[in-house]
C-alpha cells in the first residue's frame, strides 16, 4: 500500500517536469530557430532477487529525458540584408574572442563597429575567405575565418584589357568618309580615358581604323598611340572578312599609369567575325559598347545569395564576392550540447563537426534577408498540456486513495 504512494509521487514528479518542458516550448514560440522538445518517460520496475521473469512489479515512472524536434521552422523575411536562414541541414558557425566554437540556426547577424559579422551576443560568424575570382566567375576559397568587411573598404581599379563595340558602317559612304565612336576605358590607376575610334572608308567594302585620345593623355601622340590590324574589309553581304583581332596600345601616359594594351574583340578563335562590326546600307551608328576596366570603388552595401556568398557592392558598379558563409553538419544532432542563447556545442555524442559551404554534401542553402522561426506547434503543446495536467491529477488521486486505504487498515484495530 505504501508502494502505491511512492508510485503516485513518481507520477507527480515526472508529469510536473513534463509540464516544465511544455512551458519552455510555449515560452520560446517566438524564439528564432528554436527547436521544440518532447518529454520521454520510463517505467520503474522492482523485481525480487531470484524471482521469475513475470514477478516484476511496476513502482511508478521516471522522467527519461527530452528530445528536440529538428524539423525545419518556417522562414520569415526581414529587411536586414545580413539576416540568414539555413534552408535544410546545417548550422552557422560562430566563435567567441577566445576562439571557442559554437553552432546555431539563429541567423540574426549584423556588422559591428570593426566590420565583423556578429550575432546579437557579439560572436563572430565564420566564413571561407575568397582567395581569387577567375575571369569566368569561378571562385577559389581560402581558409575559414571571421567574416570581416570594413565599412571603408575599397576595390582596386582594373585597367581595360578587352573591348567590344557593336558598330554598323554605312555601305553607301563615299571614299574618305569617316565615322567616329568614343568609348571610355580605364588605365591601371583607374583614370577614365575617352578613346575615340575613327573609321575612314578607303575603297569599296574597305575601311581603316585609327585611335585618338584627348591631348595631354600621352607624351607623344604620334608614337605613343597605336593600333594593329587596322585594315577592315567586308564581303558582299556586309559581313567582316576573316582576320585577327586588332590591338590598341597607349604608352607613356602622362599620369604615370602603366601602358595600356586592349584587345578589340572582333573575331572568334578561328578568325571568323563575331558579327559586332558590319557594313550595311544604313547610317553609321554605334549600337553597343563594353569593356572590362573600371575605376576604384568604395563599399556601398552588402548582399548575400543562396550559396552563402557575402558580396560587396561598390560605387564603381562592381559586385565582388568577399566570403562564403561556412555551415557545419554533425553525424547526430541529438548529441549536441545545448549552451543557451540559441547556441549548441560539439560533444562526443554528436560526433565531430563537418564544415562545408552551402549546397555542398548534405548541407542546405541560405535564405538571405530571412530568419528561421521556432518550430513550436502551439495547438499540439496545448493538447500536451491538457493530457499532462490530467495525468498529474490522476496520480494525485492515487495518493489520496492509497491514504484512504491505509486509514481503513489502521481502523481495523478499533
Amino acid at each position: 500500500m505504501i508502494g502505491s504512494l511512492f508510485a503516485g509521487i513518481s507520477g507527480l514528479s515526472a508529469n510536473s517536469t513534463a509540464m516544465t518542458v511544455i512551458g519552455d516550448n510555449i515560452a520560446n514560440v517566438n524564439t528564432t530557430a528554436f527547436k521544440s522538445n518532447k518529454s520521454s518517460f520510463a517505467n520503474i520496475l522492482s523485481q525480487s532477487l531470484g524471482g521469475s521473469a513475470t514477478s516484476g512489479i511496476g513502482r511508478g515512472v521516471e522522467f527519461w529525458g527530452v528530445s528536440p524536434s529538428w524539423s525545419q521552422g518556417s522562414i520569415e523575411n526581414t529587411s536586414n540584408a545580413t539576416d540568414m536562414a539555413v534552408n535544410g541541414k546545417g548550422f552557422f558557425m560562430v566563435e567567441d574572442e577566445s576562439g571557442s566554437a559554437f553552432y546555431t540556426r539563429a541567423g540574426e547577424f549584423s556588422f559591428d563597429k570593426d566590420g565583423y559579422l556578429v550575432n546579437p551576443d557579439g560572436l563572430f560568424v565564420q566564413g571561407y575567405a575568397v582567395a581569387s575570382v577567375a575571369p569566368n566567375g569561378a571562385v577559389s576559397l581560402g581558409s575559414i575565418e571571421n567574416i570581416n568587411v570594413p565599412g571603408e573598404s575599397t576595390t582596386p581599379p582594373q585597367a581595360t584589357t578587352t573591348s567590344t563595340l557593336d558598330i554598323n558602317l554605312d555601305a553607301g559612304a563615299a571614299a574618305t568618309d569617316t565615322y567616329a565612336s568614343t568609348q571610355t576605358i580605364y588605365d591601371s590607376l583607374g583614370n577614365a580615358i575617352p578613346l575615340t575610334l575613327t573609321f575612314t572608308k578607303t575603297g569599296a567594302n574597305a575601311w581603316t581604323a585609327s585611335v585618338s585620345v584627348p591631348a595631354g593623355t600621352v607624351t607623344t601622340p604620334a608614337t605613343d598611340i597605336g593600333i594593329t590590324n587596322a585594315a577592315l574589309t567586308f564581303d558582299g553581304s556586309g559581313n567582316l572578312n576573316a582576320g585577327t583581332d586588332p590591338s590598341i596600345t597607349l604608352t607613356n601616359l602622362t599620369n604615370g599609369a602603366a601602358n595600356v594594351t586592349i584587345n578589340w574583340d572582333l573575331f572568334d578563335a578561328a578568325g571568323v567575325t563575331n558579327g559586332d562590326l558590319t557594313q550595311y546600307a544604313a547610317a553609321s551608328t554605334t549600337n553597343f559598347n563594353t569593356q572590362n576596366g573600371y575605376a576604384a570603388g568604395n563599399l556601398r552595401g552588402i548582399s548575400v545569395d543562396e550559396s552563402g556568398f557575402v558580396t560587396g557592392i561598390y560605387s564603381n558598379g562592381q559586385l565582388t564576392p568577399l566570403y562564403q558563409v561556412a555551415l557545419a553538419d554533425f553525424p547526430s544532432y541529438y548529441g549536441l550540447t545545448k549552451m543557451g542563447k540559441n547556441l549548441y556545442s560539439e560533444s562526443r555524442a554528436s560526433g565531430q563537426v563537418m564544415p562545408g559551404v552551402p549546397l555542398s554534401a548534405s548541407l542546405g542553402s541560405i535564405s538571405p534577408s530571412a530568419i528561421e522561426m521556432s518550430n513550436v506547434d502551439l495547438a499540439q503543446e496545448f493538447v500536451k498540456m491538457i493530457t499532462t495536467q490530467r495525468a498529474f491529477q490522476a496520480n494525485s488521486r492515487v495518493i489520496t486513495t492509497s491514504d484512504e486505504v491505509l486509514q481503513e487498515l489502521i481502523n481495523l484495530k478499533r
